[in-house]
């Protein structure tokens, strides 16, 4: 039900390169079109990386994309509008919805956003966003948010053609130099990503940095964490990181065929029909046309092709099978009471049916979800609350390994208004499953998000503060039914 400027000399690829051919061109054609079905779907808020990544595209539907960009300046704008009235740190969405418009050529000034008595323009709130960030970092060692959000910050402000002060710059080349751009104890590629093309942006702007000398150490360090987290299958960090990890590369001067080995991986995914996320989509396609975000900063919106059409999509009517399954469902309440239910659903339901059919069934047990640019995610059961406001998420995992196919999600707190997202599963594929709500304090950040094939059970770290293993062992309470198709609520509390 539930069911993210290449210098023009590296684009410029001739026409008889290997990337180029028909059959290369099918998988990026069919993952465009997706993404224009994505926006028939009115519900939630309109997606800037989704815009971004159409802009960019070498094929149009100029009047979907232009009806999009309309979208995107009331719905979004009032949702960013309404946060910055709450005094809400909103750089990354912020961020995101300054490349989308320039991705259309819109001029920035007449965008504004009013706080108390005074109204200012996006590009101002932004400068006063990254500005904030710039002095958490400095008593906290972390940015408000976190560096990923911190790196589009950069990265919007300097496609945009606007100076970015060097010491908001010098705060993020001195993070790689740390080799603090992790996420729990795992290093982001997804942040070391954006963190090389925002600074690449800055490289090629000529904007001065403290010490030059620096920034070139810290894109050569990027570019080298980038490559050594290939995989043998080509693809860098996981199937949905390698679509921001080769945007990297090419941004930083890689030739084509350095990428050649991941390009083919996202194709083959692609064909494989791996990517139905539009926001993951929306960082692969880019990458497949072999362009990256600071592409933005020189398009000009003239003689573009607009030839891309929509073949309408006839509705798959899929069944209820016949065959039951039992799904159990363990809450455990920050108290460490814990209550279990039971109910039987359709052999390949997914966990949100079980979870409407367990609400329906129990008075007690209660479940929300909320939106993201990701998807919906769920956020409370029974009362118990996970959401971005709180720094909390829920994680999902089956004997101690995250979920594996999707057609619903779950999202991490990765951004305060953008997540990355785990699939849920359907039941009939499953023996146990775990559904964990993890807390994570102000100043700690979210755990790297893994390819759900391999994601694990996550441990919350802080790498301000030492936290055994062990000790945080005792601070949560994880109940398994062996034998059973179960599914575990369990709620860790700092």
């Amino acid at each position: 039900m539930l069911s993210l400027v290449i210098i023009t000399g590296l684009l410029a690829f001739t026409s008889g390169k290997p990337c180029d051919t028909e059959a290369n061109r099918e998988p990026y054609l069919s993952l465009n079109k997706n993404l224009l079905h994505s926006l028939e779907t009115l519900e939630g808020l309109p997606n800037p990386s989704v815009h971004l990544a159409l802009r960019l595209s070498n094929y149009h539907n100029l009047a979907k994309e232009s009806e999009h960009l309309n979208r995107l300046k009331n719905f979004l704008h009032n949702d960013i509008q309404s946060s910055l009235s709450n005094s809400q740190s909103v750089v990354g969405l912020m961020a995101l919805y300054t490349l989308a418009l320039k991705s259309s050529c819109y001029d920035h000034n007449t965008i504004t956003f009013t706080v108390g008595e005074n109204s200012e323009t996006l590009l101002t709130h932004l400068k006063k966003q990254m500005e904030q960030e710039k002095e958490h970092i400095a008593f906290s060692h972390r940015p408000l948010t976190n560096y990923y959000q911190y790196s589009l910050g950069v990265l919007a402000l300097c496609v945009s053609g606007i100076r970015v002060n060097n010491h908001v710059s010098n705060k993020l080349i001195k993070a790689v130099e740390h080799e603090h751009l992790k996420q729990g104890d795992t290093e982001s590629t997804d942040t070391y990503a954006m963190a090389g093309m925002a600074l690449q942006c800055v490289k090629n702007a000529g904007s001065h940095v403290q010490n030059a000398a620096e920034l070139d150490t810290a894109l050569s360090k990027i570019k080298q964490k980038l490559l050594a987290s290939s995989r043998t299958d080509g693809h860098i960090g996981n199937e949905f990181s390698t679509g921001l990890a080769v945007q990297a590369l090419l941004a930083m001067g890689s030739p084509v065929a350095e990428c050649a080995a991941s390009m083919e991986a996202m194709r083959t995914s692609a064909r494989n029909n791996i990517y139905h996320n539009p926001m993951s989509i929306s960082q692969i396609l880019p990458a497949l046309q072999q362009k990256s975000y600071l592409a933005v900063e020189s398009m000009d919106c003239l003689n573009e092709s607009d030839t891309l059409v929509l073949e309408p999509i006839d509705p798959v009517v899929v069944l209820p099978s016949q065959t039951k399954v039992t799904v159990m469902v363990e809450v455990v309440t920050s108290s460490g009471a814990a209550a279990i239910y039971s109910v039987d659903v359709p052999k390949d339901s997914s966990l949100l049916d079980a979870l409407e059919l367990l609400k329906t069934r129990y008075v007690g047990f209660t479940f929300e979800t909320e939106s993201s640019l990701w998807g919906p995610f769920l956020s409370v059961v029974n009362g118990e609350q996970a959401r971005q406001s709180d720094r909390r998420y829920w994680h999902l995992s089956s004997d101690g390994s995250a979920l594996s196919q999707a057609d619903i999600i779950t999202c991490y707190f990765i951004m305060s208004a953008l997540y990355r997202c785990v699939p849920f599963n359907r039941v009939s594929n499953l023996k146990t499953v775990s559904i964990q709500v993890m807390r994570f304090g102000y100043n700690v950040p979210p755990p790297q998000w893994k390819t759900p094939d391999s994601l694990l059970r996550v441990e919350n770290t802080d790498t301000t503060q030492t936290t055994s293993r062990s000790s945080m062992a005792n601070n949560s309470r994880t109940l398994s039914f062996p034998g059973s198709r179960g599914l575990q609520v369990q709620l860790r509390m700092e």
